[in-house]
């Protein structure tokens, strides 16, 4: 990546941004746009961006009713991956992937909310992203749906509550069901519009104790790097750099 470079990432609400993506993009002088899909805002076309960036969101990806545009976003995801771009998608951004994929997205058993464990799976350790999750790490979870690891796809992560957390397909599409990109303002953010799905089950906690475990966010935003290192090739990671 350089100055070249052009990423450009997927909003569905304006509460769930890039976090520390936008960081590690800057960081290495990428170019960087946008698309406020809640505002109506049009999507690039396949020529103007390198890497795509899909973020999260309150919605399912079935809602295309109620939100029209979740149709073409597919479509834009389908194509940059059949088209070889670098395809990042979190949470509901990774179901999108996972759906276009082919796999099967639906209600997970249980509702995921808070900070909770992630453990590398065995194919994992056989792939060079065991150097981001070779070891478990407390992550932050905001999700009620899950998805089917898609054919092809290899299985990264998983927790107690969601068998699967991570998936890679083709080196290029990755997902990631939990957040390991917010920074503390965006923890924030996210209980201020979306406490009302915490129903005290047993994978949720309630906002006392996430601000209280708020502190792991900054192991959540290093492990981020080292992956988005991977991921992009770079074969480097110097962590301190991306601290601020």
């Amino acid at each position: 990546m350089d100055e070249n470079t052009k990423a450009h990432w997927l909003q569905h609400v304006p509460f769930e941004g890039l976090g520390k993506i936008m960081s590690y993009l800057s960081h290495n002088d990428v170019q960087i746009t946008s698309t406020k899909l809640f505002e109506g805002e049009p999507l690039p076309e396949l020529d103007d961006f390198d890497i795509l960036v899909v973020m999260g969101g309150p919605m399912s990806i079935s809602d295309e009713a109620e939100y029209p545009w979740l149709k073409e976003e597919k479509a834009l995801v389908k194509a940059a991956i059949e088209a070889g771009k670098k395809v990042l998608g979190v949470c509901l951004g990774a179901q999108i992937i996972a759906e276009v994929l082919g796999a099967k997205v639906y209600k997970n058993p249980l509702k995921e909310i808070g900070w909770f464990e992630i453990r590398p799976t065995d194919e994992c350790l056989e792939t060079p992203y065991k150097e981001a999750f070779g070891r478990p790490l407390k992550a932050f979870h905001w999700h009620s749906d899950t998805y089917d690891i898609p054919e092809g796809a290899v299985n990264l992560c998983e927790s107690s509550a969601t068998k699967n957390q991570a998936f890679l397909y083709k080196d290029n599409a990755l997902g990631l069901q939990f957040h390991i990109e917010m920074s503390t303002q965006g923890i924030d953010a996210i209980l201020q519009n979306c406490s009302n799905e915490i129903d005290g089950s047993e994978f949720t906690q309630n906002p006392k104790m996430i601000k209280q475990l708020i502190k792991n966010s900054i192991a959540c935003n290093m492990r981020l790097f080292a992956l988005l290192d991977v991921f992009f090739g770079k074969g480097e990671y110097i962590a301190e750099e991306y601290r601020n």
